[in-house]
């Protein structure tokens, strides 16, 4: 791995993380300006508390080495909360800022998962 890829996935990673703890933590505090958006969604609001643990599990699995099949699933699981964030605010007809967020996690995801180290790969190819 190039001095430049571990440089682009580190950033990337660690932009990641912050993003996903961030939110993790708004969700798991259940604001009321969360819990109106997850009701103006149509969600239910225990689905907070368990997006905000998978959230933390996730970051976890992303930066803890070894356990790359942990990894794998992880960053699948960022990957499809973040693409249901952003299809979901396309169905309840939001304003276009609602879908920065999502839209930047999603593309931290991809290029950390697409930079990262052989030894977080599931086959080292």
């Amino acid at each position: 791995m190039t001095k430049r890829n571990k440089i682009i996935y580190w950033i990337a990673t660690l932009w990641l993380s912050l993003g996903m703890l961030s939110t993790g933590i708004v969700q798991f505090m259940q604001s009321k300006d969360e819990t109106a958006r997850m009701s103006h969604l149509g969600y239910p609001i225990y689905l907070l508390t368990l997006l905000a643990v998978w959230k933390f599990l996730g970051v976890i699995a992303v930066l803890i080495p070894k356990f790359p099949l942990l990894k794998e699933w992880a960053y699948a699981g960022f990957f499809f909360a973040m693409s249901g964030a952003l299809f979901s605010h396309f169905e309840a007809s939001d304003a276009e800022k609602e879908f920065f967020g999502p839209a930047l996690l999603i593309v931290l995801t991809v290029i950390s998962w697409y930079f990262r180290p052989a030894e977080r790969k599931l086959i080292n190819a």
